[in-house]
């Protein structure tokens, strides 16, 4: 399983540990992932998604689940949220 958030992209980033004698080792900065359930309501299913806690701050400004993937760009969507957008686009529409 890839260590990217579902909803906006984020995944490792690459550094260095900097001593105090400025010795540079290469890093690995992990996002912060969790094992969220979020409820559609325009779907009235949840739905398990494996996102970084900054993006579950964001859905909750963005008032949901289907108010933010709404908004959120396609390139920055995983599989599973692309086919969640669009089935919520359905049931909004119909």
């Amino acid at each position: 399983m890839a260590r990217r958030c579902e909803l906006t992209g984020k995944g490792v980033m690459v550094g260095n540990n900097v001593s105090h004698a400025l010795n540079r080792t290469r890093r690995r900065f992990l996002p912060n992932l969790v094992n969220v359930t979020l409820i559609s309501d325009a779907l009235n299913r949840p739905v398990k998604l494996r996102i970084a806690t900054s993006a579950l701050r964001t859905v909750e400004h963005r008032g949901g689940l289907d108010a933010f993937l709404l908004k959120q760009d396609d390139a920055d969507l995983s599989p599973l949220a692309l086919g969640l957008k669009k089935e919520i686009r359905a049931a909004l529409a119909g």
